[in-house]
């Protein structure tokens, strides 16, 4: 347990730290903040934090920085609440507006606005198809022997293929089909869309029968999991603005990192199963990918339905600007949440 002096000086240590990137020494710490003490007495109490493993010293004659243990007491124990400011939600609720029109743009878009917002790199992972539950199927005519079959999600996810009709078939034929198909799937999720329910619908529709081979196939597809999840970026060119990252072998792994989608879906979704809620904060060696082990994570989920279907994160050194980010963070996937309603409603 650290005394509420220790406590102190610590938070001016990493609060210093963030804003200059320089290691701090006791006499900065008396000249910049009104302890009551002297440097001495600031210099020893540093020594016993650098001791319990909240402070590190780089070279023996250089002021001290947080250690990994000292972010992660300064994020658990130490940041008061703050709150996005004024100015920052109508960025938000503005850049929205301007920008976001297609669900694929929302997830573009929003990693963009992160980024921009917290001069960090952004993540955003966007749901499975196959986690999203069926909305409605519907033909589009294209031409006089062939239609459009779209699948739509409540997410606003699409599959689509061009598919050749039977001859005769008609368009009001087609909506008939897709009404009685929507009839039997709405609602359901598609990995409860098992083969024995589509092989009762072709049963009851055997005129068509050609035309559900080809709503199967697609479906299938879904189910297969072919629709991978999709990690959107943002901001990537902000690492070579970080003093951190000037050290191009760092920047190196970062940045291979950075263009394994998969990994990054693993990444996000390991943390994603571990909590569903709240903001998680993930500091230094607590990753467990080597690339981002000089890293600091800040991530959310986001749900749909009540169901947690994705993520949005902001990746950075550990000497980033916790409190800021989270309170950015807390309020933009939250202000997502509510737009993704719009796309399933």
């Amino acid at each position: 347990m650290l005394d509420k002096r220790k406590k102190i000086i610590l938070h001016a240590i990493v609060d210093d730290y963030i804003s200059t990137a320089e290691p701090i020494g006791s006499r900065t710490i008396a000249r910049k903040y009104d302890l009551g003490v002297s440097p001495a007495t600031i210099r020893n109490e540093m020594a016993d934090l650098e001791l319990l493993g909240y402070l590190e010293q780089l070279h023996t004659s250089s002021g001290r920085i947080p250690s990994g243990k000292g972010y992660r007491f300064y994020v658990d124990s130490l940041l008061a609440p703050t709150q996005i400011s004024d100015k920052e939600v109508t960025l938000v609720k503005n850049w929205y507006q301007a920008k976001a029109r297609r669900l694929d743009e929302v997830f573009q878009e929003t990693a963009r606005l992160l980024s921009r917002m917290t001069r960090n790199i952004s993540l955003v992972l966007a749901p499975q198809f196959g986690q999203c539950n069926f909305k409605y199927l519907q033909f589009m005519p294209f031409d006089e022997t062939r239609a459009i079959l779209l699948i739509v999600t409540d997410t606003g996810m699409v599959e689509n293929k061009v598919i050749d009709l039977p001859q005769g078939m008609r368009v009001e034929d087609l909506q008939r089909l897709a009404n009685m198909m929507n009839q039997r799937l709405s609602g359901l999720s598609l990995d409860q869309i098992e083969s024995s329910i589509l092989r009762e619908i072709k049963e009851d529709l055997l005129a068509e029968a050609k035309v559900v081979d080809d709503a199967m196939k697609v479906i299938r597809q879904a189910l297969r999991g072919e629709k991978q999840d999709r990690v959107y970026l943002g901001g990537t060119t902000q690492l070579l603005n970080q003093p951190e990252f000037r050290n191009l072998e760092k920047v190196r792994m970062l940045l291979d990192m950075l263009e394994e989608e998969p990994l990054l879906c693993d990444l996000l979704q390991q943390r994603q199963q571990e909590t569903d809620s709240g903001v998680v904060v993930t500091i230094g060696e607590e990753n467990s990918y080597r690339g981002i082990q000089d890293c600091s994570m800040v991530q959310a989920t986001y749900r749909i339905g009540g169901q947690v279907v994705g993520s949005v994160a902001v990746l950075g050194p550990t000497r980033m600007d916790y409190g800021k980010i989270m309170s950015i963070m807390d309020y933009v996937h939250t202000h997502l949440e509510e737009m993704l309603k719009d796309y399933k409603a």
